[in-house]
């Protein structure tokens, strides 16, 4: 999969080359020469599969989709009183996701 990755807009930085000290150098005052800014043939972006979901779930017209009868079924649940929650499958979902972002896991 390539993926290029543009600037959106944003102004281009040099890195100074050669300067010595924290302040505004005077080598970045000159454009780059056009070759050096042009990308190498073998340069590779690789997201992860993280990335690939966050990527997906970011883009511009996929709405979610609901599923309005289940909707109305909960809330018919939940008005008359019927609803029942499952606490320990709240829980082991909860210690799931927890050993998912790198916790201990299980106390």
């Amino acid at each position: 999969m390539n993926t290029t990755i543009s600037n959106n807009g944003l102004p281009k930085f040099t890195q100074a080359t050669g300067s010595s000290g924290n302040g505004p150098s005077t080598a970045g005052a000159n454009p780059p020469d056009a070759t050096a800014a042009a990308p190498k043939a073998d340069d590779q972006v690789r997201l992860t599969d993280s990335a690939l979901a966050l990527q997906q779930a970011a883009r511009a017209g996929d709405a979610p989709v609901i599923d309005s009868q289940r909707v109305e079924r909960l809330r018919q649940a939940l008005a008359d009183g019927s609803y029942k929650v499952d606490a320990g499958r709240i829980a082991d979902r909860m210690l799931a996701l927890e050993q998912q972002l790198g916790g201990t896991g299980k106390a």
